[in-house]
């Protein structure tokens, strides 16, 4: 049951985190007239990607966290989307690039077997 479970302790909650910092850091840089658009929009997916993990956690049915774990997973592609996107602009470099793309695709690959292993109990 999902609810006995602190989220504080699963590793893709705290890599989560860890996105969250990287990505206001990686933000701050983006020119001024992204502040309300690029930026905003990928600091509010890396910040969904923890809490519908941990709101997940509260819910009584394995049913109901696996919606929230696929909501975190729904972030995470949209926010390597944006990643993207800030590369092919030229806001970021292609080491950061390569470095959250790293990032990114091992929270996917956590979150989805996360979610194949509540799937198979």
């Amino acid at each position: 049951m999902a609810a006995k479970h602190n989220f504080r302790k699963l590793t893709i909650w705290r890599d989560g985190i860890g996105l969250v910092k990287e990505t206001y850091k990686t933000t701050k840089i983006f020119p001024k007239s992204e502040t309300y658009v690029l930026s905003n929009q990928m600091q509010r997916c890396s910040i969904s990607i923890p809490s519908n993990i941990a709101e997940g956690m509260s819910k009584s049915t394995t049913k109901h966290f696996l919606q929230y774990l696929e909501n975190a997973l729904g972030s995470a592609f949209e926010w390597e989307t944006q990643l993207v996107i800030a590369f092919e602009v030229g806001y970021i470099s292609e080491s950061t690039f390569n470095h959250l793309e790293n990032k990114i695709q091992s929270i996917q690959k956590m979150v989805t077997r996360f979610m194949e292993s509540i799937e198979d109990h």
